[in-house]
């Protein structure tokens, strides 16, 4: 017997089809894709930089208690529980650390969870430990306390040589871990907020000593997921992991004024393997994304590459940098890493590639795809003598390798100079392909597509016109012309 629908079933079935298949014709639109994410960037800042002048419009305010926070391990406790206060005006130092202890002692049997409640906590520095969740709950934001003396010293990163900033001992992170496996630290959106506008100042009147700290740093670790939180005006770097194996971080906001705030990267994986970062938004002072590996003479002595890293479904924003950038610190070697679905708007640069004599290491296996850059100064950059070293006993042959790197499906408009691949005679660049790149310009100048001393090809009809460096090749990939002036040199930083 044929079941028989009543017709308002019916019609709704036949609603949610259609919806189905308009859905993805929509999507699929490049234009209404560009809208969408612009949207949500325009929407994000607006939100953002309202909340830091007031409480926002009163159709935003919460009516009755925060949403329950879910329970993601066998034990969860709450930062009460350990006497915190959550009034921003106590030190919740104590809380935090009596907390992790007692969660360290659940390892074995699955882990606990530390619940931060709605309020503001102030603390200085913690350490997280092994199998432990930290919740932060909406309208929940961890402080960190500013006086620099509560801020514990640790030695250089051994792929750093001496410092960073100043040689010797260097701040740690707000949030640390160090030889931890499976944390995780989320929430409703809740905030880790660095305070650094006193690090800032301090550090722009050089009145710092030490090297400033991260906000959360881990280093030597494996299975870390950093989801659905904001963190922000980090001290120095944002999020570090260093020399860390399977790492997520998903949905989650990074910002940091956009001027006069030195350093403040969003993401830097650091020798990391096996990585993903998806479905953010970053808006920060310096770089949004860096892969590094270690710098000059101690980041080949230390040999630890950064590789297999999948960057996806960004939103993001850098006017002092770069959208996206690999170096310069990639001593240690950079391969296998794909960016795609990313929008950079209103940037200094796009994404970039930056490197130099003495860094040794390697570049290669990179693939950056369904890219769009609105309003940016450079879109593609690839530097070869970003000359910034910890002392003067590089090794000024050690020449780093940069090789096989694809840019598919280019899109964007406002950009002044489209491509710069600055290769040298003694750093070559080889193997770059180039396909479905379609960029607006807003300088009308012949040489806009830059290259030297760099080898590979264009498939296809590009906009704006490739340099000669480059062969050219037809839509199906039969060789056009080969290319005799791989060598030629049009760079021109003037423009």
């Amino acid at each position: 017997m044929v079941e028989t629908l009543p017709v308002g079933r019916f019609q709704l079935q036949q609603q949610r089809l259609e919806l189905k298949r308009w859905i993805p014709a929509f999507l699929s639109s490049h234009k209404t894709l560009f809208v969408l994410l612009w949207i949500a960037a325009f929407g994000s800042v607006f939100f953002w930089q309202w909340n830091i002048g007031g409480s926002g419009f009163s159709i935003f305010a919460k009516v009755g208690p925060g949403r329950p926070m879910p329970k993601m391990r066998p034990f969860a406790f709450n930062l009460t529980d350990f006497g915190g206060v959550g009034d921003g005006v106590a030190d919740e130092t104590a809380a935090f650390e009596r907390a992790i202890l007692a969660i360290s002692k659940f390892g074995k049997r699955g882990g606990a969870q530390l619940n931060v409640p709605p309020g503001k906590w102030l603390t200085a520095p913690f350490n997280l430990t092994s199998h432990m969740t930290l919740f932060l709950a909406e309208d929940a934001e961890i402080l960190g306390i500013q006086e620099e003396k509560r801020w514990a010293l640790m030695p250089p990163l051994p792929s750093y040589g001496y410092g960073r900033e100043h040689n010797g001992s260097r701040y740690g992170s707000l949030i640390h871990g160090q030889n931890l496996r499976d944390v995780v630290i989320t929430g409703h959106n809740g905030t880790i907020n660095g305070q650094g506008q006193s690090w800032w100042k301090k550090y722009r009147q050089k009145l710092l000593n030490h090297s400033r700290g991260p906000l959360v740093q881990i280093m030597w670790s494996s299975d870390i997921v950093i989801s659905d939180i904001t963190l922000r005006d980090s001290p120095f770097w944002t999020f570090h992991p260093y020399d860390c194996k399977n790492v997520t971080v998903r949905n989650v906001t990074i910002l940091a004024p956009i001027f006069e705030a030195p350093n403040t990267d969003g993401i830097d994986p650091d020798s990391c393997e096996d990585m993903v970062i998806e479905d953010c938004y970053i808006s920060v002072g310096d770089d949004a994304v860096a892969i590094k590996s270690g710098w000059d003479q101690y980041g080949i002595a230390y040999g630890r590459p950064s590789r297999n890293i999948l960057i996806r479904n960004l939103i993001i924003r850098s006017m002092v940098s770069a959208g996206i950038s690999i170096g310069s610190e990639m001593s240690g070697g950079v391969s296998n890493v794909t960016v795609e679905n990313v929008l950079v708007w209103s940037s200094r640069r796009a994404v970039r590639i930056k490197t130099a004599a003495g860094r040794g290491g390697y570049v290669r296996d990179i693939t950056y795809r369904n890219l769009t850059f609105d309003n940016a100064r450079v879109g593609i950059v690839i530097k070869t003598d970003y000359n910034e070293h910890p002392d003067d006993d590089f090794d000024r042959k050690a020449l780093p390798i940069i090789r096989d790197i694809s840019f598919t499906e280019i899109h964007g408009h406002g950009v002044r100079v489209p491509v710069r691949i600055h290769g040298s005679k003694d750093i070559p660049i080889r193997n770059v392909t180039f396909r479905d790149i379609s960029i607006g310009i807003t300088y009308k100048k012949k040489h806009i597509f830059q290259c030297a001393f760099v080898e590979g090809r264009v498939i296809g009809t590009i906009f704006p016109a490739p340099c000669e460096n480059l062969d050219r090749y037809d839509e199906e990939e039969r060789l056009v012309k080969l290319s005799a002036a791989q060598n030629v040199t049009d760079i021109d930083y003037d423009i």
